[in-house]
């Protein structure tokens, strides 16, 4: 759904749950309008390992995400600016968002300090030291020209405490302002800033409300989703998005499991992306209602049934488990038909959650979810917690 020219960067809320913070919505984007809650299949080097854009179309996948740090490096933003950008170069007619680099600053490399000019660490091709500022990143990310940039953050682990986390939030304020002055493409480029605070409540609202302050077109949830306690998890997600307007998208980051999707939904988020159903579907295992099956078990060599009977799929529609199995370790289309299919269970779970947000339907709907996924009631606490703090029960008969 292309977007009108009047309403670009605009967030248009359609339909709210009567009883949790959930919320079905349009994020309209110059290249797509964007059905809200949405989840960002990863595209990190400018492609989702093992599809084609043109079968991520055909799943009605509305925006995917690009990795700023691998196409800095590969192909380049030099070469992505002379071939307009990286709609163009990956034939991507629809929504983009790209990260700001900075995470993999901290996750993936040999990380040297990062001071207030930027993040310095050791380049992979050579060990030279090299050094992100939030001009670069966002010099980068204009190049790649997607529809939403996110700002170079100072990210430090979900599990730390003490004095650094409140100065990792402070001088994510500070590089947010010269993200915002950076960016020269302001007219077709929304530039989001992210929540940091940790797992400190307080934190975490003080920064909101710094970055509340700055005329930007929707925000992100930070610094989660890194080995800390589930009930951390969601009271962060919680103070994070009860903070921030309700006029603008929120975005919580790094967020793939099905669980993960439908609390934080019912807890006021819309946006989610994660590299888990691409990543475990090289695995070869397949995520259904009931959880996950995992192909290379001896068990399906002989099921001639769908991964999920009530999946439309291209591979659901062609493909058994049986056939799944006896390739799943050996050749590499298995990988390709189970991503396809995790991506259509992502983007079908959202769809199915928006429709019973429109419907009024949502706390319904997330019983049924949880029973679907936990048939012994045997609930994880966390999630109870979670959904009755926004009036959510659970059915345990």
């Amino acid at each position: 759904m292309t977007c009108e020219v009047g309403k670009i960067f605009s967030f248009e809320i359609l339909a709210e749950c009567s009883r949790s913070k959930a919320r079905a919505g349009l994020l309209h984007l110059p290249h797509h309008t964007v059905n809200t809650p949405v989840f960002m299949p990863v595209g990190t080097q400018g492609t989702l390992k093992g599809l084609l854009p043109a079968q991520l179309e055909e799943l009605n996948c509305e925006i995917m995400l690009g990795n700023t740090y691998h196409l800095g490096n590969r192909p380049g933003p030099e070469l992505l600016k002379k071939a307009g950008g990286l709609h163009k170069f990956m034939n991507w007619k629809r929504a983009l968002l790209t990260d700001s680099g900075g995470f993999q600053m901290v996750s993936l490399l040999d990380l040297a300090e990062i001071t207030e000019q930027g993040v310095k660490f050791k380049a992979p091709h050579d060990g030279s030291e090299m050094l992100l500022t939030p001009e670069h990143s966002i010099q980068i990310q204009n190049c790649i020209g997607a529809d939403i940039m996110m700002q170079l953050d100072d990210v430090v682990s979900s599990t730390t405490t003490g004095p650094r986390v409140e100065e990792a939030m402070h001088r994510t304020v500070r590089w947010l302002d010269r993200c915002l002055k950076a960016n020269e493409r302001e007219h077709d480029q929304a530039l989001f800033p992210i929540v940091q605070g940790g797992l400190d409540e307080e934190l975490r609202r003080k920064c909101a409300a710094e970055l509340t302050k700055r005329e930007v077109h929707g925000y992100a949830i930070g610094g989660l989703s890194g080995g800390e306690a589930k009930d951390d998890f969601w009271k962060m997600v919680a103070v994070s998005a009860a903070s921030l307007p309700k006029n603008k998208s929120r975005y919580t980051m790094g967020i793939g499991f099905a669980l993960d999707l439908v609390v934080c939904t019912a807890l006021g988020s819309d946006m989610y992306d994660c590299v888990f159903p691409s990543r475990t579907a090289r695995f070869g295992v397949a995520l259904v209602p009931s959880g996950s099956i995992n192909l290379k078990k001896s068990v399906y060599r002989k099921d001639f049934t769908a991964l999920d009977d009530n999946c439309g799929c291209s591979t659901c529609k062609t493909y058994t488990k049986a056939y799944i199995h006896s390739i799943v370790t050996q050749e590499t289309v298995a990988c390709h038909l189970i991503t396809i299919h995790n991506i259509a269970y992502q983007l079908n779970l959202m769809n199915t959650m928006r429709e019973s947000i429109k419907q009024d339907k949502f706390p319904e709907f997330v019983q049924q979810f949880m029973k679907t996924q936990y048939p012994d009631k045997n609930y994880p606490q966390w999630a109870v917690d979670a959904l009755q703090s926004v009036e959510i029960t659970l059915l345990y008969t």
